[in-house]
Formats: structure tokens, sequence, C-alpha cells
């Protein structure tokens, strides 16, 4: 399925459920730096959209309502998403409101929401780092769950710790995690690269750490 189809089946599906300021916030649109986020970022890095809620209403520290980019929903897991621009979430505030946009932030953590930022910037210049993070992330908590059939059971545990991480993986990490000897953990690495399940992370002439490529896997999350 292509992006502009499977944005457009994902906004219609949450139209259908939503009444009130919740639809007529949607119906409005995404704004520009919403829609590039789900195009650059998290349609390649994952290939769909499910537990994924656009413009997502909640009910703040001032017993009001506001509004997440994006919340992903999959219990026992809520992940708010929010894409800033510079120009709205810094450079325009005042000090009253960039304390109260701290507070509400604070808030979302204390009411067990999990908060992950990116700047436009990011987005439009650097979205193949922003991937990793998401995938990262996703694998911290989901990693047991990736379809890994066509590994062997010691690549599957280092390619399973790999996405737990939340960072590059190197050399040291699978010798001390899986208890293998150096050339064991830098054969496994090479063959995870080869299989295009790993990339180089670093270094221009001698590969230290390698970070998860997801892009096109078949995943179950």
């Amino acid at each position: 399925m292509k992006f502009d189809l499977a944005f457009e089946q994902l906004i219609n599906s949450h139209l259908k459920k939503r009444k009130g300021e919740r639809h007529r916030r949607l119906k409005e649109g995404l704004g520009h730096g919403e829609k590039l986020f789900l195009e650059k970022v998290w349609w390649p890095a994952f290939g769909h959209f499910n537990y994924l809620h656009p413009e997502y209403e909640i009910q703040d520290f001032k017993d009001g309502y506001r509004f997440i980019d994006f919340a992903y929903i999959r219990r026992p897991f809520r992940v708010a998403f929010e894409i800033d621009g510079y120009s709205t979430h810094c450079r325009d505030l005042s000090r009253r409101q960039f304390a109260d946009h701290l507070l509400r932030q604070n808030h979302l953590i204390l009411d067990g929401w999990d908060v992950m930022r990116f700047s436009y910037d990011d987005i439009k210049e650097k979205p193949r780092m922003c991937q990793q993070m998401l995938q990262q992330w996703m694998g911290r908590w989901f990693g047991d769950e990736t379809n890994l059939g066509d590994l062997n059971p010691l690549e599957k545990e280092l390619m399973r710790l790999a996405l737990r991480l939340g960072r590059s993986i190197t050399p040291t990490d699978a010798r001390e995690q899986l208890g293998i000897g150096r050339d064991k953990s830098r054969v496994l690495l090479k063959n995870l690269v080869e299989k295009g399940w790993l990339q180089p992370a670093g270094g221009q002439y001698r590969v230290r750490s390698y970070t998860p490529n997801l892009k096109g896997k078949k995943l179950l999350w």
C-alpha cells in the first residue's frame, strides 16, 4: 500500500469515530509538519499506522482539554508524539506560555504517558535519524514480537538486544550480553548487516557500532 492511500484511510477511520471538536480539528487537516512526520518518518519506519491516533484529545492538568499531535496507544503503553516548529514552540512563546508548555508535558508523564518530541527541521533534514529513534523505542518494548524468522537462534538474540538497547549496539554489547567471544560477536554483527537487519552507525574507516535497519521488514508491532 502506498503512503497516500494509507494516510487517507487513517484520517477517514478516525473521522468516523469522532464528534464535536475532536472531529472538527481532524477534519481541518493535519499541519504540514505533522503530515511530513507521517510521510518521512513513521511510514518508512513501520509501513503502517496501527495504534496511532492523530490529533488525540486528552484532559490536561487545568481540567481543560488539549490535543496531542499523535498518540500511540497500545496497552500497557501510551506515547505522545509532538512535532515542534521552532517559531511555534520557542521563539514566539512568552515566559508564562513557556512555563505552561513544560508543565503540560510534566503532567503527561505523571499521568503515565511517554513523550517523544521531534523538531520540524530534523523531520525534514534528518528523517532517517528520526526513524531509527522510533524503531529503537519500539524495539525496546516490543522486540520479542518482531518477526525474525530468517535468522538463526543466536542472531535472533542479538537482534532483540539491538532493538531493546535504545542506542547503537557494539561488539562489546554482544560479547557481554550473549557470553560469546570477540570473533564470534563480530561475525554475528557482520551477518546481520549482510542480511539487512543492522546497518553501520559510525566510523568512516572502521565500523564500531550498528543500529537496527527495519525498513521493509515485516514486523508484528
